[in-house]
């Protein structure tokens, strides 16, 4: 009875396009992570003295015998916000182009209804009689 209900769960098409989502999305980030790291940060890094940006970091505490040193990595924390900049513009791109090409779409499909000379309310344009006051309707 569990197995039935979880395999029509999981067997929807939602959830097969919400793991290809994540799955594409997962890649994507690799994609990001590296232009980061490999194209958009030793650039920066030279132009701000040689310095790479994953070394950056505050001392809180030396090492002491086997203790490790604590630091704030705050070089990697750039990193990652560079990352999310770069993904959220990316995303945003994304979703403005859909966006648009939804709204041409809708233009190129043209009006579907039209108004009853009678009644004027609104019926499909192959629309015959109309469902509101049955008067015939000239098909052009």
């Amino acid at each position: 009875m569990m197995f039935k209900e979880f395999k029509e769960f999981a067997l929807k098409g939602n959830v097969v396009d919400m793991a290809v989502g994540i799955i594409i999305g997962a890649a994507f980030g690799k994609i990001v992570a590296s232009l980061v790291n490999d194209v958009i940060m030793p650039p920066l890094g030279v132009l701000i003295g040689g310095l790479d940006f994953k070394d950056l970091a505050y001392p809180l505490r030396e090492s002491i015998g086997d203790q490790p040193a604590v630091s704030l990595k705050y070089g990697a924390f750039l990193n990652n916000v560079i990352d999310f900049l770069i993904i959220a513009f990316t995303m945003f791109i994304a979703a403005h182009q859909m966006n648009r090409l939804t709204r041409l779409l809708k233009i190129a499909d043209g009006p579907t209804t039209k108004p009853c000379p009678r009644c004027v309310t609104s019926i499909p344009l192959k629309a015959t009689r109309c469902p509101h006051c049955t008067s015939e309707i000239e098909t052009v």
